[in-house]
């Protein structure tokens, strides 16, 4: 039988994480895609980014068709030969939409098959070197965030501040939680080669 859920953040009860999730107002929109097989994830960091964000969307689903046509000029989060550095679109200035694929890279490179449309959107990349929190999940390659962090470092470099980084506050506890949860010797067996990450 499955734990009751808090029908917010999507965690047990006993571990709502909704009185530590803020609300933060951002002049850069963003709109998360989030693969189906995500949207139960037990530790997913799109759900916490779109209730903490007042100017966030986050739409599950393999098809998106009908993206918001308000003016925005829109920008892909993805990797790709011609994407744009942060730094370069920051100096750019004016309100843009940042669009996020969320899922295993295997699953955000499927949407990005089955979305022509948001394929060919202009690319931003993150810089090198950044670092994950994301204690419990190996990264497939050097520099790879979690949905949640990837948008937290988006934004600060946007908006030039650092206010942005309030969000990984209930990411935070949401990881101690669940190593709290496994027990010390479990996550040292199982986790701690990727402290160093």
């Amino acid at each position: 039988m499955s734990r009751p859920q808090c029908t917010r953040c999507q965690r047990p009860l006993s571990h709502c994480l909704c009185a530590l999730i803020p609300s933060v107002a951002s002049t850069t929109a963003v709109l998360i895609l989030q693969h189906p097989s995500e949207t139960r994830h037990a530790l997913n960091t799109a759900r916490l980014a779109a209730l903490g964000l007042t100017n966030a969307e986050l739409r599950a689903g393999e098809v998106f068709e009908d993206l918001p046509d308000d003016g925005l000029e829109s920008y892909l989060l993805f990797p790709g030969e011609q994407a744009v550095s942060l730094v370069d679109l920051a100096q750019k200035g004016g309100p843009l939409r940042l669009i996020v694929p969320d899922g295993t890279w295997r699953k955000a490179r499927k949407l990005l098959h089955l979305n022509p449309r948001i394929a060919d959107l202009p690319r931003v990349a993150l810089p090198e070197g950044l670092m994950s929190r994301y204690r419990l999940r190996k990264a497939p390659m050097p520099g790879a965030l979690s949905t949640l962090e990837a948008i937290v470092a988006v934004l600060n470099t946007l908006e030039d501040t650092d206010r942005f980084d309030v969000l990984l506050g209930p990411f935070e506890t949401m990881i101690e939680r669940q190593i709290a949860a496994m027990g010390t010797e479990v996550f040292q067996r199982n986790h701690a080669s990727l402290q160093h990450r």
